[in-house]
């Protein structure tokens, strides 16, 4: 059986995993430590999840530590970990753990990243091929502190893959290439197959919850991919339970069908640690389903909102759909 593994970028799903123990706050966020206490609350029923205890998440995890990748499950604290490294399916970050970014929901360390990792990625392409993966999906933190944000380490990654893995589909989950002129050419030039970017939240909250990003800006990376080349599925999604309104949410998913986005993902915002932003409300799955139903209506040719989705769970089954999704519309068409 086909295995998956996920190469996965800062997918700030904010909840610590069963049985972890928390993390310093101020080792890991010192940007954040001066800042008042947010009482965690009391997950409802719906999203809580076992404590990882299958014996194949003991193995996915040793696999990870002895091939020395950091993985985004990890790092940024996500629900799935427990369900999806007993199926072999870890999700992995390139390009380091530090993050130049601060958002105030993400669970990433802050600070100065190292140097870029030259051999990466020969490592990540081997560990693709060994595994004979179907789908991979790449990821990174924020790399403001190099000139390309790490475009050309995406394409190398990107390029790696293909010599050593042909016939695996890739798709990447790229940060926002603010202020770096000509990065997001290099990396269409790669031609991955699903090229990802999150919106995160409505534009409403970005000052509170994006500091260091625009909105504006990631929605311009996503229209660009479609410029450069429209054969490339593009995908991105929101966090919900931050305090926006549901009107927020369709403009957000308008803007999105403007810029032609294939792929909307929606899940509920999990707060990892007391100084991170406070969850407003836990979304039911009745009002995930109704997004997913106008999300449908407004032209997404896929869609995937609950509370525990997150932008590469399932990615390898919900990439299949997406491209028998416009294989169905181009017939209608013609």
């Amino acid at each position: 059986m086909s295995q998956r593994i996920t190469i996965d970028h800062r997918q700030s799903t904010g909840i610590a995993p069963p049985a972890v123990t928390e993390p310093k706050t101020g080792l890991r966020h010192p940007e954040k430590a001066h800042r008042p206490d947010n009482p965690i609350q009391r997950k409802p029923a719906w999203i809580r999840v076992k404590a990882p205890n299958h014996p194949v998440y003991h193995e996915t995890r040793k696999l990870m530590r002895d091939s020395n990748l950091v993985t985004v499950c990890e790092e940024a604290a996500c629900p799935n970990i427990g369900e999806c490294w007993s199926q072999r399916h870890a999700t992995m970050m390139i390009m380091g753990e530090i993050c130049t970014r601060a958002c105030a929901f993400c669970n990433v360390t802050t600070g100065l990243p190292k140097a870029l990792d030259d051999d990466e990625p020969r490592r990540v392409a081997d560990a693709v091929a060994k595994l004979g993966l179907r789908h991979v999906v790449i990821t990174s933190v924020d790399r403001d502190d190099l000139a390309d944000g790490g475009a050309r380490h995406f394409a190398r990654v990107i390029n790696a893959i293909r010599d050593a893995s042909p016939s695996t589909t890739i798709e990447i989950l790229t940060p926002d290439f603010m202020r770096k002129d000509g990065a997001l050419e290099i990396v269409v030039e790669a031609r991955p197959d699903v090229f990802n970017h999150n919106i995160e939240t409505v534009p409403r909250l970005y000052p509170t919850i994006r500091p260091g990003a625009r909105y504006y800006q990631s929605l311009r990376l996503l229209d660009g991919v479609k410029r450069l080349d429209p054969s490339i599925f593009t995908k991105s999604g929101l966090m919900l339970g931050l305090g926006e309104e549901r009107l927020e949410v369709w403009q957000v998913m308008d803007d999105f069908r403007v810029a032609d986005v294939d792929f909307l993902t929606l899940g509920q915002y999990l707060q990892p640690t007391p100084k991170h932003a406070a969850v407003a409300e836990f979304v039911t799955p009745e009002s995930f389903e109704s997004y997913a139903k106008t999300a449908r209506v407004k032209g997404f040719l896929q869609v995937s909102a609950s509370p525990l989705t997150r932008s590469s769970y399932h990615a390898d089954s919900d990439f299949a759909q997406l491209r028998a999704a416009r294989n169905s519309r181009l017939k209608d068409i013609t």
